[in-house]
């Protein structure tokens, strides 16, 4: 009845350890394993962080809300959010007050005009909140839109309601949510470093250097911005859609927003082919020229003086955070074969350097294209395995004609509106926060060790195993 469906257990494994997390002292029990915490969201915090912090964490506790944080040296901010036990892991007010709190506190600390950005660097945290009948937003329903703690209705001493001059029912409200975070913050953390003096100059040193490493590359990609813009750059790389995500949409369009992407694809063939079929709407095109740099081995430096990678920067709008993401999916369209794969794992590895929340809140995904047509004079399929391939040429019977495609150039334009259309398959790029990032790329980018060879040749189909398939 409801076909062959089955638990996602890593995703249940989080959620259950996230819940032991939120509610120190309970043991719960998934598969003979149990999960139980005696320190809440210090516990998260620690069994997650794959790097050694600055100093630390530092753990603060009051009524209806809990946070956890510290430094550490990886780049961007890495803090996860929870609200009445939900992991909001597309944030909302009660993160964007975690966020503004934390750095307005360390200015006000230390009597310093410190930017924000400098003062979030490299940070890791958390934050829970319990709030009252709390609003999310957004298709997935992990966004907290809620602005106040709490909200009700207002009545008399006789349970009447009480009603408005204009007729509508008197609401009585709480504190704003960002009300309620920074006034937390401000106290306690300020509280924390007058008594933990010892982490005050950690903090501080951690500021500077974020400081200067922005302004250096900050410098440097502005020029770069100018001379793409002299070149007229911008506009040969990217074919852009009407609508983007965040927009406010009009009548009858109010689904778009989800449905904004930026397919990310190799060379100018494979680009065009999706531009002609693609929904203008929604659906915009960048081409990328060749492979990219290497991240996980360039500096940052390096990045930032890299063209390619600022217009991308610049298409996706992240130039300075998440907040204006102009696209709901961002998704790498490269060739199936052993340079596509390569390109693949470049792209996926600037992101996972440079913006992990983009491939944590589930922007990020890989378009799968078919391997193979299986036609006969009545039908055609479209297989993206051997195993869908051998199964289409059992099932159909009759004589078939088998095409091999080699690329998505190769692909009509006719048939290419099926693939990125309703019967779109995409693969979800997944990023834990229990996983190590510097791990994870020094395992697939790093040198050639052993281990990962071994890896390959377990797990990848190379291209002259596709072109020995009987066809």
């Amino acid at each position: 009845m409801f076909g062959n469906f089955e638990f996602n257990m890593d995703y249940v494994e989080t959620m259950v350890k996230n819940y032991s997390y939120l509610k120190k002292g309970l043991a719960l029990v998934l598969n003979g394993t149990t999960y139980k915490s005696e320190n809440g969201l210090l516990d998260l915090i620690k069994d997650s962080i794959s790097e050694t912090p600055l100093y630390e964490p530092i753990h603060l506790v009051g009524e209806d809300v809990e946070v956890v944080l510290t430094h550490g040296n990886s780049y961007g901010e890495n803090i996860a959010s929870f609200v009445n036990g939900q992991n909001t892991r597309d944030g909302g007010t009660h993160l964007a007050a975690f966020r503004e709190a934390i750095a307005k506190t360390l200015k006000e600390f230390y009597k310093k005009n410190y930017a924000p950005e400098d003062c979030r660097q490299g940070i890791i945290g958390a934050i829970s909140i319990q709030i009252q009948e709390p609003n999310f937003e957004g298709q997935t329903k992990t966004k907290l839109g809620s602005t106040y703690m709490w909200e009700k209705e207002k009545t008399d001493e006789n349970g009447k309601k009480i009603l408005n001059p204009d007729g509508s029912i008197e609401i009585d409200r709480g504190p704003t949510i960002r009300s309620f975070v920074n006034d937390f913050i401000a106290r306690n953390l300020d509280n924390y470093l007058r008594i933990h003096k010892d982490i005050v100059p950690i903090i501080e040193n951690k500021i500077k250097e974020s400081q200067a490493e922005r302004e250096e590359i900050s410098g440097i990609q502005k020029k770069t911005r100018e001379r793409n813009k002299k070149a007229n750059v911008y506009n040969r790389k990217l074919r852009d859609c009407r609508f983007h995500y965040g927009d406010k949409l009009p009548k009858g369009k109010e689904d778009f927003g989800e449905l904004t992407s930026i397919f990310i694809t190799e060379g100018d063939s494979a680009s065009g082919t999706i531009t002609k079929v693609r929904k203008a709407e929604y659906q915009a095109v960048f081409s990328l020229r060749g492979k990219p740099i290497n991240c996980y081995k360039e500096s940052h430096k390096k990045v930032a003086e890299n063209e390619e990678l600022n217009l991308l920067i610049s298409a996706l709008g992240v130039e300075d955070d998440l907040d204006n993401l102009r696209y709901n999916n961002i998704i790498v369209a490269t060739d199936a074969d052993d340079d596509g794969m390569h390109i693949r794992m470049l792209v996926l590895t600037f992101f996972m350097k440079y913006y992990p929340d983009l491939i944590r809140r589930g922007h990020v995904h890989i378009l799968q294209t078919p391997l193979f047509r299986v036609a006969n004079k009545k039908e055609r399929r479209y297989c993206y395995s051997i195993e869908e391939k051998e199964a289409a040429v059992k099932e159909m019977k009759t004589t078939v004609q088998i095409t091999r495609f080699k690329g998505l150039g190769e692909i009509s334009s006719d048939e290419f509106v099926d693939f990125i259309g309703e019967n779109m398959r995409l693969d979800l790029v997944k990023l834990s926060d229990e996983e190590s990032i510097a791990d994870i790329m020094e395992f697939y980018m790093g040198d050639n060790t052993i281990d990962r060879q071994n890896f390959i040749r377990a797990n990848l189909r190379s291209e002259e195993e596709l072109e020995d398939v009987n066809i």
